[in-house]
Order: structure tokens, then sequence, then C-alpha cells
């Protein structure tokens, strides 16, 4: 059971490996349909050992069979596969089980607040319109925490418009390195959590700064379908040009900082360095990789990829010979 998850659902709502939306009969469907390579592969290298880096998207289009022929021959010619960075919280079988009762209610404001009395009246008003476009009549949705409902409203208005997340190219990489029978290496990082269960208590009773958050997802429902359209778009077609003017910033971070900002989180140890560790973790296994391998592939997070701060970036400051894509 992945309790750091469930605490940072928030993170969900961003992330290539979220939960895909509900399917919905499309009011508006996305361009890009049929068999798509998506963008080429980052080169690193040093000597003739290299490291295949397959930048990962969301959302892309429901519709779209994702092949790429240079994927399929580079990890079958490689001796490792390494999966992105992850975290999470390793509290036994048995011990998740007694957490289950602290599960319930998680997403729910705290003392049994709806939504008309935690967000301003005028963004209380846009969520409305934009609730019942999307969603119809749910009134468990609004005793929600806003971080949550946020979440969902996005995931249905992806849904609406033809767009999910990269569950199938995933998928597809995964049966492919099985098929070849590629070693898989896991980055993921352990959270020592001393007590969860009054971890789970405390956060449900915890408010969250989540108003900017809830606001940032009318604003992009309101006006940025367009460009989350161009966005998959390029990434079907494997323009790196246009990728690399793609904005992957606004929303996520403000998610990210109604989670990160609060109380409750701050009084977490265990959180305060995870996404340090989980960059260490996995910078470490592909230098490993690198000095190890004649060829490895890799997957990350595709803005984890153009950051000028991200990870390749940092494998470059090491030393190492970065070539993106043509």
């Amino acid at each position: 059971m992945k309790i750091a998850a469930a605490i940072l659902l928030s993170l969900a709502a961003s992330s290539p490996f979220a939960q895909d939306a509900e399917p919905e009969k499309p009011s508006e469907q996305i361009v890009v349909v049929g068999q798509k390579p998506g963008p080429g592969l980052w080169k690193v290298s040093k000597g003739d050992h290299v490291l295949w880096v397959f930048g990962s998207y969301a959302p892309l289009p429901r519709k779209m069979e994702w092949r790429s022929r240079e994927v399929e021959k580079i990890l079958a010619e490689s001796q490792e596969y390494l999966l992105p960075p992850n975290a999470r919280a390793d509290v036994g079988f048995f011990k998740g089980l007694t957490l289950l009762p602290q599960m319930i209610g998680l997403k729910k404001n705290p003392d049994g607040a709806e939504l008309k009395e935690v967000l301003p009246a005028d963004v209380y008003a846009r969520w409305l319109e934009l609730k019942q476009k999307y969603i119809g009549d749910d009134s468990g949705i609004e005793r929600e925490r806003p971080l949550f409902a946020a979440d969902e409203l996005h995931r249905r208005a992806l849904g609406k418009i033809g767009l999910g997340t990269d569950k199938e190219v995933r998928e597809r990489i995964e049966k492919l390195a099985k098929q070849n029978k590629v070693p898989v290496t896991k980055t993921t990082i352990t959270l020592a959590l001393d007590d969860p269960s009054r971890m789970l208590k405390e956060f449900k009773k915890s408010p969250l700064e989540d108003v900017a958050c809830f606001r940032k997802t009318l604003d992009q429902l309101e006006g940025e379908l367009d460009t989350l359209r161009t966005r998959a778009n390029a990434w079907a077609v494997g323009d790196i040009g246009e990728i690399l003017k793609l904005n992957f910033a606004e929303r996520e971070n403000s998610c990210r900082d109604a989670v990160y900002n609060s109380q409750f989180m701050k009084e977490q140890a265990s959180f305060h360095s995870m996404e340090q560790r989980m960059r260490e973790s996995w910078l470490n296994a592909a230098e490993r990789a690198l000095a190890a391998n004649r060829s490895t592939f890799a997957v990350l997070q595709l803005r984890d990829i153009v950051d000028p701060d991200g990870y390749i970036a940092a494998l470059k400051t090491k030393g190492y010979s970065v070539q993106p894509p043509e």
C-alpha cells in the first residue's frame, strides 16, 4: 500500500503516472489519432557507453496507437531498463490492512465543510459552471478538498476532449522490455513513516492552502484546452521544437505547493527531502548503468528532461555528453 501516494494525491493530478480519466463520450475529440512515434530519444553518453532517455508526457490522445521503431530497436539491444524516479512508503501488508479505515474520508474537507464554504464566491461560481459541463450532478464532490475536487474536474474534462494519460505507452515499453528479457532497475526510494495511522488522522483534520491550485485548474479548463491539444499533438508527432516551448509548471507547481507548504507536510520529516532523494537515487543508478553497460534505456518525465535544472542537465554538468533528438 502506497501511503505516500494516498497523501500526495495532488501530485497525481499532473503526473504522467496518474490515474486515467474515466471514459467519456467526447464533445470535442482530439485531432491526433492513429499510430504515432512520439519524440525521439535523448542520448547521454561517455565514450561508447550510452544512456537512451525516452520522454513520457501526459495528457495524450486516447485513440492514439503509439509505436516507435527507434525505441523497439534500442530497447532490444540494451542491457538494462531504468525506471523513472519514484517514492513509496513500505508499511507491510498486514499493517496496511489496519490502515484501511483511516483511508476513509481522506479526500474530505476537515469538519465536513463544503466547497462553497472554503472557496471565494467568484471561484465557486466558476466551479459550478465547469462542474456541470464536465461532471454533472454530483453532490458528493462538494465535500472534497479543493485539491481533490480540482483533480477530478481536470480528469473528467480531459476525457471529454479525448485526452488521457500515457498508460498505453508505458505498458508498451514494459512489454518490450519483458519480451527482450531486458533487466529492469527500480530507482524507488522508501519513506520511513514512524506512525502512519496518526499521520493519516492528522492529514484529515489539517487544512491545506489549495485554493490557488483550484483556481489554476479552472483557468486551464476555461482558456487552455487548445494548448493541451497542441502539447499532445507535439508529443505524438515528435515535434521537438514545439515540445521545448512547453510550460509544464504553473498548475502543477501550485498544486504541489498546496501539499508541500502545508503545516501538516512540514511536520513530516520523511517527506522533507523526498524529491532530492529521488533525484539522487535516479542519477546514481544512471551513472552506474552508464559505466557498466554499452546501452541503457531509461524513461523520464519530459519536464525533467528539458528542465535546465533537471535530471539530464545534471548529467551534463557531471561531464556526460547530451544530444537531444533531431
